[in-house]
């Protein structure tokens, strides 16, 4: 039996149409700027949110509505397989990410628990040969267990660094199994709440020496994907080591480890205080970037609310970044739920056609301003004093403060600054929207 019945293939009909269960932007075979829109984005479902969500927050039970749920079992685990894989067919999805434990339940012992996550991977394989949909990336669950109530690699118990480094050993080999493109660490519980009861070097030590151990062993089975950390300043963590962008390349520099890229993810920029446009500039002028985890926050609330992406402006502001960086090495996994009060199964595909159709038009703004050459040309232009003169002089290497110092005592004072336009620039972009 099919789980969404009333549901058909979800079709590109253009921007006339009027059915909330068409793509109006998302033509997966449109090119732009030489690619098609599918390979601009790998557009993946988290797994953890749309199959295993359930509506439940800090201040009430579960109110979502699936039919397929029939306990924490592994036979269930493989029924929500051929569910997952008829939402992408229909979505029109071609990729997904999960974590172990979306896939399979956790069993009492390690043992148990790489038993039950086998029989759902050959479930996993059968749909992906079946249907073509791919693994984007895989990823452990290093953080919801009580085990890892003082974190998994940073943990001050050497057993629990151990726990976490056999967990992501299976996942690593699942992940080659599957034909993952990459693996994403997320350190959920890396960080701290207390300073008194913390060895922040220790731990750090101990998390790069983890991610060392796990390139290692990628190498040993063969295993070639990227990996990649995903920043996130707080929540659950009070500090979290990988609070940004900017942290995350100085910590993956000064553990020799720049092979990692970064899965940057909107919410998590909010909370770090940055947009996520900040943070792909970061990421994309430092060589790091990798992968987006497309949602967004609700900026009246404090917490991760990982609403999928509808802004327009949100999406050209990432898609002017990713392009001027040549894309992304992963994709973009709508890392995003549902909202509570939105609980039928269909909600599921009007929540994933509308970030896909904002993504959509994003891109295509982003690339018409990219054609006209208007912000470029604006730009330049700021910073023209820097191509000649006194400003060249510097890029190059030929000044000391002495000779600035003596230039700018001959010349008496700046030349004048030119205006930042920004009023403009933002009316400018309206133009384009």
């Amino acid at each position: 039996m099919p789980a969404f019945p009333d549901v058909p293939k979800i079709a590109f009909e253009g921007p006339k149409s009027k059915n909330p269960l068409a793509f109006r932007y998302y033509n997966p075979d449109e090119v732009v700027e030489g690619k098609a829109m599918r390979d601009h984005f790998r557009f993946s479902v988290a797994y953890w949110h749309a199959f295993r969500g359930t509506g439940s927050d800090p201040f009430g039970s579960a109110t979502m509505l699936r039919p397929w749920e029939r306990g924490d079992t592994v036979d269930n685990a493989i029924n929500r397989v051929h569910v997952a894989f008829e939402f992408m067919e229909k979505m029109g999805l071609e990729f997904y990410c999960f974590h172990d434990r979306d896939m399979a339940p956790e069993g009492k012992t390690l043992a148990e628990s790489n038993k039950n996550l086998d029989e759902v991977v050959k479930a996993l394989k059968e749909e992906q040969q079946r249907t073509g949909i791919k693994l984007l990336w895989g990823t452990a669950n290093l953080f919801s267990n009580p085990r890892y109530v003082h974190g998994a690699a940073t943990s001050c118990n050497a057993d629990a660094f151990a726990f976490a480094a056999g967990q992501v050993k299976k996942m690593l080999e699942v992940t080659k199994e599957l034909g993952g493109r990459g693996y994403v660490f997320w350190g959920g519980r890396e960080g701290y709440q207390n300073l008194y009861n913390t060895d922040m070097k220790r731990e750090l030590d101990h998390l790069g020496r983890f991610l060392h151990m796990a390139v290692d062993y990628a190498k040993k089975i063969g295993f070639s994907g990227q990996f990649f950390i995903e920043p996130k300043p707080k929540e659950p963590t009070k500090h979290q080591y990988d609070s940004d962008a900017a942290a995350c390349i100085n910590f993956l520099r000064a553990y020799g480890l720049n092979t990692f890229k970064l899965n940057l993810e909107t919410n998590h920029a909010t909370l770090a205080g940055h947009t996520i446009q900040h943070e792909i500039e970061y990421a994309g002028h430092q060589g790091f970037l990798g992968s987006i985890d497309a949602n967004t926050g609700d900026l009246l609330l404090g917490w991760d609310t990982d609403q999928f992406p509808t802004d327009i402006y949100l999406t050209t502001q990432c898609m002017l970044s990713i392009l001027k960086y040549g894309g992304l090495a992963g994709g973009i996994n709508f890392d995003a739920k549902v909202r509570r009060e939105s609980f039928e199964p269909v909600d599921l595909f009007y929540a994933h056609i509308g970030g896909m159709d904002a993504f959509a038009r994003g891109l295509k703004i982003a690339a018409a301003i990219r054609a006209d050459g208007v912000l470029d040309k604006f730009v330049r232009g700021r910073y023209a004093s820097w191509d000649s003169g006194i400003g060249k002089e510097i890029d190059d290497g030929k000044h000391t403060f002495e000779t600035l110092s003596e230039h700018m005592l001959k010349k008496g004072d700046v030349t004048p600054n030119t205006s930042g336009r920004q009023e403009y620039l933002e009316h400018l972009i309206n133009m384009y929207v």
